[in-house]
């Protein structure tokens, strides 16, 4: 039950922090609003929550030392994905803090989508644009706010690698994987035979048969070019 649940929390963390990447991507760009930051800010808290969680799990279980060899190695195999999440989610907070420093949202900022507008309407543009409602302007301050509260939540991230790492000595370099490297390519979708496709089939291994036979064809176009050529000569 233990390595179920573990299971099920590191595959919602994944999912979370996909989710959170996806996002992390388009500040600062033309999709860029206030919306985008509060779902952020959702994003990243629901990330932290189940990296809490998933620690607490892991630690609790690989500190046990009448853990079955068979099952630790699992449980280890675990711990080295979620560490490797929880780096990615700790690069991502720190992409969004250094986006949302450099392109606040209720400031004047350099557009990073060239519309190809230019003269006169571009200033009518650019003064309607200017006027913000009284909510945007009551809520101007959520950015300044949500980038600090960011600031503190990337510490609590890098705190909790470093516990991590004092709590459970695990040793990346030493945990095997279970499957052989490329097997994920065999995995599929559908579930009939026919979606079932093997590696040779794919590559399309060497057959001494279909070699000969571009020999033969090889050798018979090039008596026929010489031969017309010979031809063409002679007449």
């Amino acid at each position: 039950m233990a390595r179920e649940e573990c299971k099920a929390l590191l595959d919602g963390l994944n999912k979370t922090t996909a989710c959170y990447h996806h996002l992390v991507l388009t500040v600062g760009g033309s999709a860029d609003s206030q919306n985008l930051r509060q779902e952020l800010q959702k994003t990243r808290q629901k990330a932290q929550e189940l990296a809490v969680a998933t620690c607490s799990r892991l630690t609790a279980v690989l500190r046990d030392r009448g853990l079955a060899a068979d099952e630790r190695a699992e449980f280890e195999r675990l711990w080295v994905a979620f560490s490797g999440c929880l780096d990615l989610l700790e690069a991502d907070m720190r992409r969004a803090l250094d986006l949302g420093a450099a392109f606040p949202l209720h400031a004047p900022r350099r557009p990073l989508v060239c519309t190809g507008v230019a003269g006169a309407s571009s200033g009518v543009a650019a003064r309607a644009l200017s006027t913000r409602s009284l909510r945007l302007e009551s809520e101007g301050d959520f950015d300044v706010a949500d980038l600090r509260e960011l600031e503190r939540e990337v510490l609590q991230v890098g705190e909790m690698i470093d516990n991590m790492e004092m709590k459970v000595n695990v040793l990346r370099w030493t945990v095997q994987a279970r499957q052989a490297p490329g097997a994920e390519l065999l995995s599929t979708v559908g579930a009939g035979p026919s979606s079932v496709v093997s590696v040779e089939e794919r590559q399309g291994g060497f057959d001494p048969r279909k070699a000969l036979a571009a020999i033969l064809f090889a050798a018979v176009l090039l008596a026929a070019v010489a031969l017309a050529v010979c031809v063409a000569k002679l007449s």
